[in-house]
């Protein structure tokens, strides 16, 4: 499931968007100003931000100027009121991918984002084969092997370290383990997630509890050592 961040200061708009979103199968997380907008963004790793421009605390050029600055490539797309060609110019110079002048069609909106998303996923390939010492991972197939002896995963163990590759090397929250692997279904929690990276722990390390590649990072999530 793909996670849309909205960064919209205004309710209606907001609360529409999300819903808009959440009917098209996407899963809406939302900001109310550009300051926790662009907290959330850092942590939560969206797949697209709608990012309005004229804000409290931070305006949207200045949240994806820093973005930008911290070489997050997040895909960007920008609503906002203004129509003038200067704004555009400035939200496209401070890094923004596309721009939409409220207001606007949903189909509109819906075909930029698919563009916007479609360009990531050829940009960005999955890897397929992971590499942990002797431990050999073929992730399309869902295999696992240390030697000739197989380990047996879980479909969410393979999913999880999916995530994690993909990822190359930064934190994952719990939060979007839960998204993305479980899509909140069944109501886990974060402690699900624990258990399942124990899981993994004991099945792949060689001293689970002093991890080589499954590294906790202290209040947000976990990483793939490469």
């Amino acid at each position: 499931m793909q996670r849309i961040l909205i960064i919209e200061d205004e309710t209606p708009m907001r609360t529409a968007l999300a819903d808009l979103l959440a009917g098209e199968g996407y899963r809406a997380l939302t900001a109310a100003d550009g300051e926790s907008g662009l907290q959330r963004a850092l942590t939560e790793k969206p797949d697209l931000i709608l990012l309005d421009v004229m804000m409290p605390k931070l305006d949207g050029f200045a949240v994806c100027a820093e973005l930008r600055r911290l070489a997050n490539e997040v895909p960007v797309l920008m609503l906002t009121a203004k129509g003038q060609v200067d704004d555009r110019v400035n939200g496209l110079n401070a890094g923004a991918d596309d721009y939409l002048v409220k207001p606007f069609s949903t189909d509109e909106l819906l075909a930029r984002m698919r563009a916007l998303l479609r360009r990531v996923e050829r940009k960005t390939k999955s890897p397929v084969k992971l590499k942990l010492d002797e431990v050999e991972i073929d992730l399309a197939r869902q295999t696992a092997r240390r030697g000739k002896k197989e380990i047996r995963l879980t479909a969410k163990e393979f999913a999880m370290l999916r995530l994690l590759a993909e990822a190359q090397g930064e934190p994952v929250t719990r939060e979007k383990f839960l998204d993305v692997v479980w899509g909140y279904t069944a109501f886990p929690t974060t402690r699900t997630v624990d258990n399942h990276v124990a899981s993994l722990r004991a099945k792949l390390e060689k001293n689970p509890d002093d991890p080589r590649w499954l590294k906790t990072v202290h209040g947000v999530g976990y990483k793939l050592e490469s």
